[in-house]
């Protein structure tokens, strides 16, 4: 019989947690490995993003070690096991999926299946409304996003593209009359409003947002770096902006030497 590499893992980790165990693991807390959990998920949405399949292997496992390490630390204290866990999320992908393991008919679309999932939270998690799962410590970007696709569940939303660039048209307009005001605060509001609107279209679209930044981010990265070796000192908008074209691609744009 093929050995259980998953309780091996648990293994080793109750080992290194132990009294003859790693200095470091054993003094760790919940709180301080945060930054691990959320680092090793950007990697590993990194390896999905460049369908590394070598690397997509390897992230989970270092995602898997962090589920383990927050589970043995739970276990050091009595409070659960990564049995309990398992239990827990095992007993919860049954509950919501009754068109699947249960005799509940009619629930034949994605659609239908997110109202369900949505409206069961709500009941059992005795929440006044569906957006009150949110994190609040999610990214912000991410946030919105998730925000939106709660708030859709229940039927809010736009049903056209020209609803939702007409939003965006009053939104830049509210930006434009904060800016010639020169008010801080209304200015970061009415942003912020326009990122929210801009984040309703790509979810309308099915598009991550977060995932289509990075995109643009990478493609700054690449262009910039191109910009950079002839950037000079004094250069105007105008050149800059030129420069900005001929790293896109624009091979005929003429750079003049600046003043």
């Amino acid at each position: 019989m093929k050995k259980d590499k998953f309780r091996e893992l648990v293994s080793i980790m109750k080992t290194l947690r132990g009294k003859k165990g790693c200095p470091w693991d054993k003094k760790q807390t919940h709180k301080s490995i945060l930054p691990y959990l959320i680092e090793e998920a950007y990697e590993y949405i990194e390896a999905v993003e460049k369908n590394d399949v070598h690397n997509m292997k390897e992230e989970l496992g270092d995602l898997l070690l962090q589920v383990v390490f927050h589970a043995q630390m739970s276990d050091d204290k009595g409070d659960f096991d990564i049995d309990d866990v398992i239990e827990g999320i095992n007993h919860k992908l049954i509950v919501r999926h009754p068109h699947v393991f249960g005799k509940m008919k009619g629930i034949n679309k994605d659609w239908q299946v997110i109202n369900f999932w949505e409206k069961h939270k709500k009941e059992v998690k005795k929440r006044d409304s569906v957006i009150d799962g949110v994190p609040s410590a999610m990214p912000a970007l991410l946030r919105s996003r998730r925000l939106q696709s709660k708030a859709q569940s229940t039927g809010f939303k736009w049903r056209t593209d020209a609803g939702i660039l007409a939003k965006a048209d009053e939104e830049l307009a509210e930006v434009k009359k904060a800016l010639r005001l020169k008010s801080k605060k209304d200015i970061a509001g009415e942003i912020g409003d326009m990122m929210f609107v801009l984040v309703t279209l790509a979810y309308h679209h099915k598009i991550d947002p977060e995932s289509a930044l990075q995109r643009t981010n990478e493609k700054f990265i690449k262009r910039f770096k191109k910009v950079e070796k002839e950037l000079k000192p004094g250069m105007s908008e105008a050149q800059m902006v030129a420069l900005w074209k001929k790293a896109k691609g624009n091979h005929k744009t003429q750079i003049t030497n600046p003043k």
